[in-house]
This record gives structure tokens, sequence and C-alpha cells, in this order.
């Protein structure tokens, strides 16, 4: 009786193991296309014969069903991490080839609305001046391409201003999602740590946590500590931006315009105070771009940008007037100026020309005659190592090489990324054929216990209501 009745117990022991099979498979079909959810497993384990004072004896017992001990999460804590330092990396140099491609697209080279065909249209005009001195029509065309530089190089340096505040203003709501982010996280470390110290089950928990902790890590970098209480630790530059149920701030200071020429810094808000080491991310990427410019040209894109802006503006109005400085207007007037520069504004902005017609032109010699050599000589100026033509086209080569270098590392490191996406969704991801296998395997199992309760069942009922019958009539 001990023994039928125990079967029993191992047939229902199977029903329910089969029944959260069933339950848990169905969670993970409907959640095939949720983003950031792991699949699971039922994990179970038989149960052993026990030997009785009953049972003593008996030469083979057969064990007592099954144990559903728990739902594991199937997450590979080597793969997530994987996934966490490609996404740093990608964001970081998205975010540098992105600054770079605008910049570049804003030069306009080559072709016709490019700096490079106004500078040649503009020494073109002084090579006809030279040729037509007394032609009020070719003094006209130089003022007039002398304007178009100046206005050009004006538009050239407000956008890049633009840009770098465009790319700050993005970062400072990057830190804001940061924060945002790592106080979640903390959130979900206490309800995490609260659920497993129960017994719970913490597995959609977990895979909130993890979408968080990604998303820092395209944003900022860093690296995840796991802690034995199931909670988890994000470092940024090894300082804790979430430890355990803690959350700390961090907030974009510095320098907020281009012409401060102050460095853009992430620094901490709570805790010890100090700038925040970024080993990645979008925020690490835009800092790279916002960086001030430096004597060597290996500052930030933008900034080092604007001062070639404001160097070819300063060369140009330099060498021109210096040689237009040496002729004489046809009022008379030696020694005056081409281009000025405004005081207090980048020189690219501040640039314009001073004379306002033909008169203010230096076309002739000391002696007040008409003198072509002065508008040649200035016509040539576009050439040779001093010319502000061959600054903007070194700048122009630099930052395309600059533009391609940071395209074909988004390229790299956004192909890494989706290889080690790809490999962790091998392991966490839903895969609806073998999920529907799973299914058909527990719906089998759940028939078979099912006959089994029947076949003991059956037998009870022989036991009870038959037993003693025999010999009757």
């Amino acid at each position: 009786m001990v023994s039928t009745f125990g079967s029993l117990a191992t047939a229902y022991s199977g029903l329910a193991a089969a029944r959260a099979g069933i339950d848990v498979t169905g969670q993970n079909i409907a959640n095939a296309g949720t983003a950031g959810y792991t699949r699971q497993r039922v994990t179970q384990n038989s149960i052993p014969a026990t030997q009785t004072g009953f049972m003593r004896g008996t030469a083979a017992l057969a064990g007592q069903g099954v144990s559903v001990d728990g739902i594991a999460r199937l997450a590979s804590l080597t793969l997530d991490v994987g996934v966490r330092v490609a996404a740093g990396s990608s964001a970081y140099a998205d975010a540098r080839a992105t600054a770079l491609s605008a910049l570049e697209t804003g030069l306009h080279e080559p072709g016709k609305d490019g700096l490079s065909a106004k500078l040649d249209a503009f020494w073109s005009s002084w090579s006809e001046l030279a040729s037509h001195p007394d032609d009020p029509g070719a003094a006209s065309a130089v003022l007039g391409a002398a304007g178009t530089v100046a206005s050009a190089l004006a538009a050239g340096s407000k956008a890049v201003d633009a840009q770098w505040s465009s790319v700050r203003g993005t970062a400072a709501g990057q830190v804001t999602q940061l924060n945002d982010a790592a106080k979640q996280v903390a959130d979900l470390n206490g309800r995490i740590r609260t659920a497993l110290a129960s017994g719970g089950n913490a597995n959609e928990l977990l895979d909130q946590r993890d979408q968080l902790t990604e998303q820092i890590a395209t944003l900022a970098g860093g690296t995840t500590r796991t802690n034995a209480d199931g909670t988890v630790d994000v470092l940024l530059g090894g300082n804790p931006l979430v430890q355990g149920t803690d959350a700390r701030t961090v907030a974009l200071g510095g320098g907020e315009r281009l012409a401060d020429g102050a460095a853009v810094t992430l620094t901490w808000t709570s805790g010890s105070a100090g700038a925040v080491s970024l080993s990645g991310g979008s925020i690490g990427g835009a800092l790279a771009v916002l960086a001030p410019a430096n004597g060597n040209g290996t500052g930030g894109a933008l900034a080092q940008a604007a001062a070639s802006y404001d160097a070819v503006a300063t060369q140009l109005a330099a060498t021109v007037n210096a040689v237009h400085a040496t002729g004489t207007t046809p009022s008379g007037t030696t020694g005056t100026a081409f281009f000025a520069l405004a005081a207090g504004v980048p020189a690219a902005q501040g640039l314009s020309v001073v004379p306002t017609d033909g008169s203010g032109l230096a076309t002739r010699n000391a002696a007040g005659q008409l003198d072509d050599s002065f508008a040649d000589a200035l016509s040539r100026l576009g050439t040779g190592p001093g010319a502000a033509d061959t600054t903007w086209a070194t700048f122009v080569a630099g930052v395309g090489t600059a533009s391609r270098s940071a395209a074909t590392e988004s390229t790299l490191t956004g192909l890494a990324l989706t290889n080690a996406r790809t490999q962790q969704q091998s392991s966490a991801g839903v895969d609806l054929d073998e999920e529907n296998v799973n299914l058909l395997s527990y719906q089998h199992a759940y028939q078979g216990a099912a006959r089994v309760l029947t076949a003991v069942d059956e037998m009870l009922d022989t036991i009870i209501n038959r037993t003693g019958l025999v010999g009757r009539g």
C-alpha cells in the first residue's frame, strides 16, 4: 500500500514538473520579441529512493519522482561583459565618426561651394585686374570675390561653433540619461536582493538591470562587478557609479562655448569630488571631440577646425595686406590695408574687406601712374608654402583623413558589437523552433505522467474495492 500510494506521488511530481516546463516554455515564446529578454529553463532533479523499515530488504527501489528546483536564467556573464565592452567602444567611435563626418561635410570640399574655389576666384580676380588696372568692373570683381571669401570663412567658423554647442548639448542630455540609469540600477539592486533572499524569482528584474548596465556602458563605458547578494556595482574609471543600492551622480562642466577655450569635463557631484575617467561610451567620444585645441594639432576636432579657420583668415589678411600696402590708391594713399580683423571675435568671423570701391585699391605706383605689378603680385599669393590656400588644403586633407579613419573605426567596432550580441543571443535568445520542441516534450511528459496516475488509480481501485472477492459466487 505504501509503495502504491508512493507511485501516486511520483506520478504527480511528473505532472507538476511537466506543467512547470510548459509554463516556462510559454513564457519564452511569449517574450520571443521582447528586447533584453533572456530565455529561461526549469531546473529539476530526480528524487532518490528512500530506504524505510517497511521496504528494507527490497532488492531494487525506484526513485520518488522529480523535484522542480527553480527557473534558471540562461545568461552568460562572460558574453554579457563582452557586449558591454563592445557597446562602449562602438558608441565612442560612433560619436567621433559622426562629428568628423558632419565637419567634413560642412567644408564643401572639393566643390564650387568650398573655400578653395572661392580663394581661386579671389586670386583670379587680381590677375584680371592686373590685365586691366583701369577697368572699374575688374576692381568691383576683386572686392566681390574678397567679400565672398570673408563670408565663407565666417560662415564656416560659425558652423563649427554651432556644431560644438550641439555636441555639448547632446552630451549634457546623455549625462542626464546616465544618472537616471544609475538610479534605476540601484533600485533594481534592492529589489533583486530582496527577491533572492526570500527565495523568489528575479529573472525579469535581472533582464531589466542588464539592459540598464548595457545602456550605461554605451553612454560612459565602465565595468560591472557582481556581488554575492545578487547586486552589481557599476564602476567608471575604477570609481563606483552604483554600489549596491546607492547611486552617485555626475555632471557636465567646464567650457560652455567653443570660444571659451576650456575643456568640457565630467565630474562627480557626490562623494569624492573630481573628474570622471571614461574609457569609452558616447559621452567619452563627445568629450574627445569637444576638447580644446593645442599647438601640435592633436586637440579636439572641432576646436582644431575653428583654429584652422582663424589661421587661414589671419594668414590671408597678413599676406594680402603686406603686398597691398606697397601700392598707392587712386587718391594717392599708400600703406592701406585690404583686409581688417575685428577685435574680440574669432579671426575667421571678424575678417572684413576695407576698400568699398575701386578707389580704395592700390593699383598705382608712387608716381600715381597705373601699375599692374601690385595686382599681379597679389594674384600669385595663392601658391607657395606660406599661402593661406596651402594652410586650408592641409586642414581639409587632415579632416578628410581623420573622418575616414573614424568611420573605419566606427565600422569595425560596430561589427565587433554585432558579433558580441550574436554570441550573447546564441545563449540567451529565444529560439522558437527549440521552444516548440521543448513544448512538445513537456506535453508528452505531462500526458505520460497522467497515464501513470490513471494506471496507479486503477491498481488502487482493484486493491481497495476488489480484494477478497476471489472465490465468491
